[in-house]
């Protein structure tokens, strides 16, 4: 079981570099909150669909009030990224912005697993974990110049 979420991982990143649609629509727009706006209420629509065919229920209202509130910003935190990539993909290309993006997701995951914040079992940032960052930023740096 462990191998297909590992798959479902590896698709879902493989997905992230076609984030570059948004920036093709920006690039037509010139308008980063109107595209965005669209990025989201077409992801919306999307999601409606699947609710559709899925009917999951609604969650418990104990469950709703007992989430801390910084649960309650990945949808935010979702946008700053949406414009980012929407605004600065293209310039810099799908490699750099990609390496620079998932390098940067690296790093700030090793601390969080370190620290186990926002509900992550801790992880011990080992000798091993920070060399896997620091190659990371090597590969970034390689991308950037070949």
């Amino acid at each position: 079981m462990q191998w297909i979420v590992i798959l479902i991982a590896v698709g879902t990143g493989a997905l992230a570099p076609l984030q570059g649609t948004n920036a093709e629509l920006y690039k037509h727009w010139q308008q980063p909150i109107w595209t965005t706006v669209w990025v989201y209420l077409s992801g919306l629509a999307a999601i409606l669909l699947i609710q559709a065919a899925f009917r999951q229920q609604l969650p418990a209202h104990e469950a709703v009030v007992s989430a801390p509130w910084w649960a309650w910003v990945g949808g935010a935190l979702s946008i700053v990224t949406t414009l980012a990539a929407l605004m600065f993909a293209q310039r810099l290309g799908s490699g750099m912005f990609t390496g620079l993006s998932l390098t940067a997701s690296i790093l700030v995951s090793i601390l969080l697993d370190q620290m186990g914040w926002i509900g992550f079992k801790q992880h011990t940032a080992s000798p091993l974990r920070i060399l896997g960052g620091l190659l990371m930023v090597g590969g970034v740096w390689l991308v950037s110049r070949y």
